[in-house]
């Protein structure tokens, strides 16, 4: 506990004008979230169009994403899926929104938790949990509902607007326990060891150094973290995935089944099958899934051309 980041205070020096716009973007997002669901939905989607207007080179990333994840579908399949993870683009603003500044009863009436018996089996056996969450869209708002059922830790980066870091850490730290730096490691594995509930995303290209190339999706070499190996080995603890997912009348996460033998595979088996289980989960809703983000971007070959040219 030692390792939580300490909650920024506010200062006077926020209601200045150099921050009257993020505040007015506040308020409009205040307002829009006090309309019903399915309302905030369709504005969502809308924002989510005008977002790719404005922003085409991130459409296309995810567009090529999808082409290089899922070769067997046709063209058609492809666009209409680029269309519908457009859309969840522009209603992940909102979901922040609602995670950070709904009241609880609202959160919790739009939100439910399935397979959390698995997380009951792991603590009954003195164990933490390294729950794997994916960058789904609408995970800001599911880290708020599920600390409701099981407050957690988590890792932080700082925004870099002091404000809207303000902002940020406030409306994320109201149902969970605490969160500690992004690259503390050490916390994070004492964390797991005091029988804690840690989230952390294994699902991105963070870059070359302690990562392996190994298959994800229809890409043979993918840059992925090692990191997730060092935390189940070292800390007394089980690991399981952890997604968010849309519902008809909201949202929930779904907690799968533990990993446990990942920790006893060499480290290429155990990337592989990660990589695999994680792209089952994603498979379940892609459009949900952050394909705006470069994943295959670090090659084996740092000359090698891109895959985004």
């Amino acid at each position: 506990m030692a390792a939580a980041i300490k909650a920024p205070p506010f200062k006077l020096a926020y209601l200045g004008p150099k921050y009257w716009g993020i505040w007015l973007g506040v308020l409009l997002l205040n307002l829009i979230i006090l309309l019903p669901l399915p309302i905030i939905r369709l504005v969502g989607g809308g924002t989510g169009k005008l977002i790719a207007r404005l922003a085409p080179k991130r459409a296309k990333v995810a567009r090529r994403n999808i082409e290089l994840c899922y070769p067997e579908m046709s063209e058609q399949q492809k666009d209409q899926l680029v269309r519908e993870n457009v859309r969840r683009t522009g209603m992940a603003l909102f979901e922040m929104a609602m995670g950070w500044w709904w009241p609880a009863g609202r959160v919790k009436r739009h939100f439910h938790v399935e397979g959390y018996e698995h997380v009951e089996a792991a603590l009954a056996q003195g164990k933490g949990i390294l729950g794997m969450a994916l960058h789904n869209m609408n995970l800001e708002f599911a880290c708020r509902g599920f600390g409701y059922t099981h407050p957690s830790v988590g890792f932080y980066r700082k925004h870099n607007n002091p404000l809207m870091d303000y902002l940020q850490y406030h409306g994320r730290n109201r149902s969970n326990k605490y969160m500690i730096h992004k690259r503390n490691a050490k916390a994070l594995l004492a964390a797991l060891d005091e029988q804690e509930l840690c989230l952390y995303l294994p699902d991105q290209d963070y870059g070359r150094n302690q990562s392996m190339f190994v298959p994800f999706g229809g890409v043979k070499d993918t840059a992925t973290t090692t990191a997730t190996l060092m935390f189940m080995r070292r800390a007394n603890c089980v690991p399981m995935i952890f997604t968010s997912q849309y519902t008809a009348g909201g949202y929930k996460v779904k907690i799968y089944p533990p990993l446990d033998n990942l920790a006893d595979m060499d480290d290429e088996a155990a990337l592989t099958k990660l990589n695999a289980e994680i792209a089952k989960v994603i498979k379940e809703q892609p459009e949900s899934y952050l394909w705006m983000h470069k994943r295959f971007k670090t090659r084996p070959d740092p000359d090698s051309p891109s895959l985004y040219d």
